[in-house]
């Protein structure tokens, strides 16, 4: 019965597994189908329709993300219907908004003056904040189209920019929800949702509020999950291009759950962190610390050096003199006044296995059990 469980895509026969979707199936074989909507693990909608494919025998083009594999299937994921279809939605996406991403001018359409429009909003002589990492520009690249074909629609909403953290760009939101599925599904925060009907919709907080005076936790999976440039850091928005950066790969100190982060570093600074996708514990989502909370990286009133106090200030000395001072005091403690006389403080902001050799430390060299954590430290 298992050997039924296949489908033809574009000339290949591929198993597929119960209630596994078309896309599925695809990006499990390495075939690409292009998504704006779609966000894996939340329930898929088939909102944007890039997705579409030409399964023969349909009467139309399906959404591949929201289509179970069905078995004798024969799917073409890039055939000129499809092409044609994908085509028009991202023309129409590019034509609604601020989509200066130096495509939108290319049939003959006045430029200039678009992208000084877009610069008075934006307070930014600069193209749109994610040029170089947006989904919609890589797809408008892909199949060589502008928003010029149909005529612009005005942005209804200002941009929202009192928020700590987050900047909401409504004149360049598209709409595909994902942000909305990564607070409500992901996170389950349920802070944001779609609002309004037709030509008004926008995406909301709760009595339409800015995110700052609503339930919003500022975790920013809706900024990570954000195909374009609708959700930006506010504290890199134009400061930060993608190719400047490198990424490296560490573990959040902020408690001993141990997500993954990506550290983004510019020039020796780390200028944004990002989640690890598919990496346990976290598999991409963070908390507000660990997202926003780097600051202190690079602060100016950070020790990197130990302190001694004598006579009633501190003076700076090496590691090698502090960890004898530390070594020598304990010592002579605990052969005064016996090993119970000592108590050990851990922190909810070291990794697990610091945490670990903590508790060794404590019970094997100091000789006992009075350790704790405190999570204030």
């Amino acid at each position: 019965m298992a050997d039924e469980n296949r489908l033809v895509i574009n000339g290949n026969e591929l198993r597929f597994e119960p209630g596994e979707t078309i896309l599925e199936v695809a990006r499990r074989n390495d075939i690409d189908i292009p998504t704006l909507c779609y966000l894996k693990g939340a329930t898929p909608t088939g909102a944007c329709r890039v997705c579409v494919v030409e399964v023969e025998g349909a009467r139309t083009l399906v959404a591949s993300c929201a289509t179970p594999a069905a078995k004798g299937m024969v799917v073409h994921t890039e055939s000129p219907k499809v092409v044609e279809a994908r085509k028009m939605i991202i023309q129409l996406l590019l034509s609604s908004g601020n989509h200066n991403c130096a495509v939108r001018g290319s049939d003959g359409v006045d430029w200039t003056a678009f992208q000084l429009k877009v610069q008075a909003e934006d307070s930014s002589e600069e193209l749109c904040p994610v040029w170089g990492d947006c989904r919609l520009q890589d797809l408008a690249y892909r199949y060589q189209v502008s928003g010029d074909a149909f005529e612009g629609t005005p942005t209804p909403y200002p941009m929202e920019t009192v928020n700590p953290f987050i900047v909401r760009d409504f004149s360049r939101c598209i709409l595909c929800g994902r942000c909305v599925q990564a607070c409500n599904e992901v996170q389950v925060n349920n802070a944001i949702n779609f609002g309004y009907r037709g030509s008004p919709t926008k995406i909301v907080a709760a009595e339409d509020k800015p995110l700052r005076d609503s339930d919003c936790v500022f975790c920013g999976e809706c900024v990570q999950a954000c195909p374009v440039g609708a959700l930006v850091e506010k504290n890199v928005r134009y400061q930060v291009r993608p190719w400047e950066t490198e990424k490296v790969r560490t573990t959040c100190t902020y408690c001993g759950v141990g997500c993954q982060l990506e550290l983004h570093v510019k020039d020796g600074k780390v200028v944004n962190v990002t989640g690890a996708e598919g990496a346990p514990p976290n598999y991409g989502s963070l908390c507000v610390k660990g997202r926003f909370g780097y600051d202190f990286i690079h602060s100016e009133e950070r020790l990197t050096k130990p302190l001694i106090k004598e006579d009633g200030r501190f003076r700076e000395a090496t590691w090698e003199e502090a960890l004898d001072r530390v070594a020598g005091r304990l010592s002579e403690i605990k052969d005064q006044s016996g090993p119970d006389s000592i108590g050990v403080f851990t922190s909810a902001r070291i990794t697990n296995e610091e945490n670990y050799i903590a508790n060794k430390f404590t019970r094997a060299v100091l000789k006992t059990n009075n350790i704790d954590h405190c999570a204030r430290l």
